[in-house]
């Protein structure tokens, strides 16, 4: 995800939280855990490592901090709606933002560093968009609740995630870095305590 972070020079900026324990949309959850520190650190290294979308990441985080149950046909069914998207619009993006900062020639030299503050935000909205298809999917997931802390629940979830892209191996690296997010995630205003 093209938030913020060192990672990541053009930030969104999450939305200010609300009032009271009401529930937090997609969107604004996952803008939040990923403005945590370390966060950005951790989906960059499963996204590198498995090729997998943060944004998908991010939304069985979600799911695992209602309490609710996820199963790999639910990861599926949330990966159908947007892979299309990420694979022919946000991953192109990406790669011609990373592309532009080492060459080809002419960059990277001051010209092409606005190109690809450009391309970052184009990225960043891409991702947004995604986010939003997520968020309505989110919306009408309806799961048991199941028992287990909500960082149980959110490791179980993100856990699917990683698998389902070409059976990721969760090792020690990969739990540390879930680890990390899913302690963000239920720290989230809107989570369960």
């Amino acid at each position: 995800m093209a938030v913020a972070g060192k990672y990541n020079k053009y930030p969104a900026q999450p939305p200010p939280a609300r009032a009271g324990r009401a529930p937090v949309g997609l969107r604004q959850f996952a803008l939040a855990v990923h403005d945590v520190e370390g966060v950005p650190a951790a989906c960059v290294l499963l996204q590198d490592r498995f090729d997998l979308d943060v944004n998908v990441l991010l939304l069985g985080a979600y799911i695992g901090v209602q309490g609710k149950t996820l199963t790999a046909d639910d990861v599926d069914a949330a990966r159908a709606v947007v892979d299309t998207w990420h694979t022919e619009v946000v991953r192109p993006l990406r790669a011609v933002r990373r592309r532009l900062k080492s060459g080809p020639a002419p960059a990277p030299d001051a010209r092409t560093a606005s190109l690809r503050r450009h391309v970052a935000g184009s990225e960043l909205d891409a991702e947004l968009v995604e986010l939003d298809e997520l968020g309505r999917w989110a919306d009408e997931f309806d799961a048991p609740r199941g028992a287990g802390s909500v960082v149980e629940h959110t490791t179980t979830a993100m856990e699917l995630v990683v698998q389902s892209y070409d059976g990721g191996t969760v090792d020690g690296a990969v739990a540390a870095a879930l680890a990390v997010i899913a302690t963000a995630a239920g720290r989230q205003e809107g989570a369960p305590t």
